[in-house]
């Protein structure tokens, strides 16, 4: 083994391994350019770092479907003291969101009241007016009261208001289709007024009198998560604004939409990739420079972290064709963890100033390889969690590790032959301080040793009774306040919007789902009186059950086959559409009302995602879709229907933070099998007593980190899981380090402050991020690396032999 790594490493190599090292530099070069011409990009969405929930596959074509009904889709709520400027506002921001190229379109469907769908529903639900009866007119049927809907018809006709003309008379004597038809809409605060939704807000302090809101909807046409498709469709938003506020300059304007969070959550992470990174770097190459005051060290930093961080990227854009905005963020932490290698290797190199450079490699190789390999085994760990987005930052980080390994390797012999002079007042002033910690907190006494045992047991307890766990989803992204409040002040004038959570009623037959979600119906209905809901959106309405329709047009056999000649003599109406009127009733015998029909005419066209049919691959049964909105209580809400095997709770955001919860648990879980793992593998290298030791280190400052975060009442998330993970490979690294030092160890002293200082510097800034997930992972590693820097030179009490 001796002679191969000598061979390996000679000098007669060197130019040998360099070439390797520019092949290699090129290759990468080639193939990233390659990469980003073939459509690898940066991606932003947020839903793309989510982990997979197993469902059934109604279950998850259900999810789907609603995720593209409501995708994309952007709100807006244009305020005046009039209604008719708030109308002519929003009439002016339709035509000017319109008036785009449409080969350019930013938005399509763009609309308030959709009158075209009111039409169709028209059209279409007339040819089945046999089948449909309101409640009432059913319970008048029933009890075979026809005479009071007789009455109803001519207190109609003579209603000044009215909407009987001869030709709906001479098809519906008795006016029964139009109540179905209003029947058909859902209930709601908002009013039509010239084709726009109106929507009325209450006076307030800052507004003694009311005012009123005109809504505009539109649908993004490309997602709102690409950062082109924002550009684009911000642009068209701020034409239409200044359209608006052109013409009226005391209109307000509200927005809501995924397009708003989605810019804000990029436009933060770009910020935070650009700030965190160049104050990391910067940091570094003010912390080399002060350690070795020459350029040489500071150019080959350089030189470490930029073919660090390119093999990084590229690799990660070959395994998963993108890299998400997250994976920088966090990846810019790469800086200050590969430059490890370049502290270790001038550090050795102050220590043995007459030492060849390819010397100076032999004596940190095992300790360095070992820790490259336990580094990555520790971001193999991390790349367990089910977020595609985490999976990138394990691949990222291990891959950066790789490249800058391969650097000191292949390249260091070239690069950095030059020795260093007069750098030594560093490497004196941290011998100083090796030897003031050991001195000064290395307890003699046995009375001092169970002090201080029971010291860190008394800090480990509070910290630990006081920790508690948050696995929310909605952490991973930070919303600004104002987009926000917007976003709720719109969602209170839609009557509470669309949640993300709905119901799912599922059976074997067409014929079932209608008659479950008639049955459905007034639990729903019972609570929204309730206040567990604000709305909802369900296909009863709009599908009846063939047995209902059945119903309906039997009882209305009493109009058309008993009572017609009193119908018409009582009306007034010519005896001669009897026969007609009998006619039209006879041939709509069986003319029911089915899904198919419906979704595949316009009517039902923007309903249609809400309908599940059987599908070719096997995917039996039928299922409907009940939109939720305002939801306040929600595990009360979900208690109402864990009697009904055919309806279940559809909780996107639950289950995923379920199953963040899960990973979480199993994440420390596979933390203390990496720390078995890792004591077996150094168990052949140093004595069963060193190797514990040198586990213990960052296991101890795992400990200490969690209690910590327990004191400062900072939940523990998957994020913090996934980052003891890192404390643990960049802790072990510092170990190893002591452990196969012995007694020379102030260059191991120096090159672990040094690595510390710039990884602190890095992870120190993460946990200055705004988005909870980045700062709950920055924050750990904060902690962690400090704990793990103190207690490291402990190692030397069990290395060095006794003077």
């Amino acid at each position: 083994m001796k002679l191969s790594l000598s061979a390996l490493l000679s000098q007669k190599t060197a130019k040998l391994r360099f070439g390797l090292w520019l092949a290699f530099i090129t290759a990468c070069v080639i193939t990233g350019g390659s990469l980003w011409q073939s459509g690898a990009r940066i991606q932003s969405d947020i839903l793309a770092m989510l982990p997979k929930v197993s469902e059934s596959p109604i279950t998850q074509r259900a999810m789907d479907q609603v995720e593209q009904q409501l995708a994309n889709r952007v709100y807006l709520g244009l305020i005046s003291d009039k209604q008719q400027t708030a109308i002519d506002a929003a009439k002016v921001a339709i035509n000017t969101l319109k008036q785009t190229d449409d080969t350019q379109a930013a938005f399509i469907d763009i609309n308030s009241a959709d009158m075209a769908q009111a039409d169709a529903l028209n059209q279409y639900y007339f040819n089945h007016r046999f089948q449909l009866l309101t409640h009432s007119q059913q319970q008048l049927l029933q009890q075979g009261q026809w005479q009071q809907l007789t009455q109803a018809a001519l207190e109609k006709l003579y209603n000044a208001f009215s909407y009987a003309n001869s030709e709906l008379l001479s098809r519906d004597p008795l006016l029964l289709y139009p109540d179905s038809l209003l029947a058909l809409a859902p209930s709601q605060q908002l009013t039509v007024k010239q084709g726009i939704l109106i929507a009325t807000i209450a006076p307030s302090a800052e507004h003694p009198k009311p005012r009123f809101a005109a809504i505009v909807m539109a649908k993004g046409s490309d997602s709102a998560f690409n950062p082109n498709a924002q550009q684009v469709q911000l642009t068209a938003l701020n034409l239409a604004f200044t359209a608006v506020k052109s013409q009226f300059a005391d209109i307000d304007i509200i927005k809501a939409g995924a397009l708003f969070h989605a810019v804000a959550a990029t436009d933060n992470a770009k910020q935070e990739v650009s700030s965190i990174g160049l104050l990391s770097l910067v940091g570094v190459i003010a912390l080399v420079w002060l350690a070795f005051r020459s350029l040489m060290p500071l150019t080959i930093a350089i030189i470490t972290v930029s073919t660090s961080l390119l093999f990084a990227v590229v690799t990660t854009a070959l395994i998963f064709g993108e890299l998400h905005l997250l994976t920088l963020v966090f990846g810019t932490s790469l800086i200050g963890i590969s430059i490890d290698y370049c502290f270790h290797y001038y550090c050795e190199r102050l220590t043995h100033p007459n030492d060849s450079c390819e010397q100076v490699i032999k004596r940190i190789f095992a300790a360095i390889t070992l820790a490259l390999v336990t580094s990555v085994v520790a971001y193999s760990a991390m790349g367990l969690a089910p977020f595609p987005g985490m999976q990138q930052v394990a691949v990222f980080c291990a891959a950066g590790l790789s490249g800058a390994y391969l650097t000191l390797v292949l390249a260091y012999p070239t690069l950095a032959r030059q020795p260093l002079k007069g750098a030594n007042q560093a490497l004196a002033l941290a011998n100083r301080y090796q030897g003031f910690m050991l001195a000064r907190f290395t307890p003699k006494a046995g009375l001092a040793k169970t002090g201080l045992v029971l010291a860190v047991g008394i800090y480990l307890l509070a910290g630990f009774i006081q920790l508690s766990a948050d696995d929310d989803i909605r952490q991973l992204q930070h919303t600004p306040a104002d987009i926000q409040t917007e976003g709720n002040q719109l969602r209170t004038l839609l009557s509470g919007g669309t949640d993300n959570q709905f119901l799912l009623v599922t059976a074997a037959t067409e014929e079932q789902v209608k008659q479950q979600l008639a049955k459905l119906d007034p639990v729903l209905a019972k609570a929204e009186q309730d206040k567990l809901i604000g709305n909802y959106l369900s296909l009863n309405r709009f599908l009846p059950s063939q047995e209902k329709q059945q119903l309906n047009y039997d009882l209305q056999g009493q109009i058309y086959l008993e009572h017609l000649d009193e119908i018409i003599a009582s009306l007034g109406l010519d005896s001669h559409l009897k026969a007609e009127l009998i006619r039209a009733y006879q041939a709509a015998k069986g003319n029911f009302i089915n899904a198919e029909s419906f979704f595949n005419h316009q009517a039902g066209a923007s309903l249609k995602p809400l309908w599940l049919s059987p599908t070719a691959n096997g995917d039996s049964g039928y299922g409907a879709i009940v939109l939720l909105g305002g939801i306040n209580q929600l595990d009360s809400f979900a208690v109402r229907f864990n009697d009904n095997p055919h309806v279940a709770l559809i909780d996107k955001v639950g289950d995923i933070s379920t199953v963040m919860g899960h990973y979480r648990q199993l994440t420390f879980v596979l933390l203390a099998v990496a720390l078995a793992v890792a004591g077996i593998i150094f168990s052949f290298r140093f004595s069963l007593k060193l190797a514990a030791v040198v586990v213990a280190v960052p296991a101890l400052a795992a400990l200490l980190t969690l209690a910590s975060l327990g004191l400062l009442q900072n939940p523990l998330t998957l994020f913090h899981a996934l980052a003891l993970i890192l404390v643990f490979g960049i802790g072990v690294d510092y170990s190893l380090f002591f452990a196969e030092s012995n007694q020379q160890t102030r260059g191991v002293m120096m090159a672990v402050f040094m690595s510390a200082l710039s990884t602190i510097l890095a992870f120190g800034l993460l946990a200055f991020s705004q988005t909870p997930a980045i700062n709950a992972f920055g924050l750990t590693l904060l902690l962690g690396i400090s704990f793990t820097f103190l207690l490291a030179p402990f190692i030397q009490n069990f290395t060095r032999k006794p003077l």
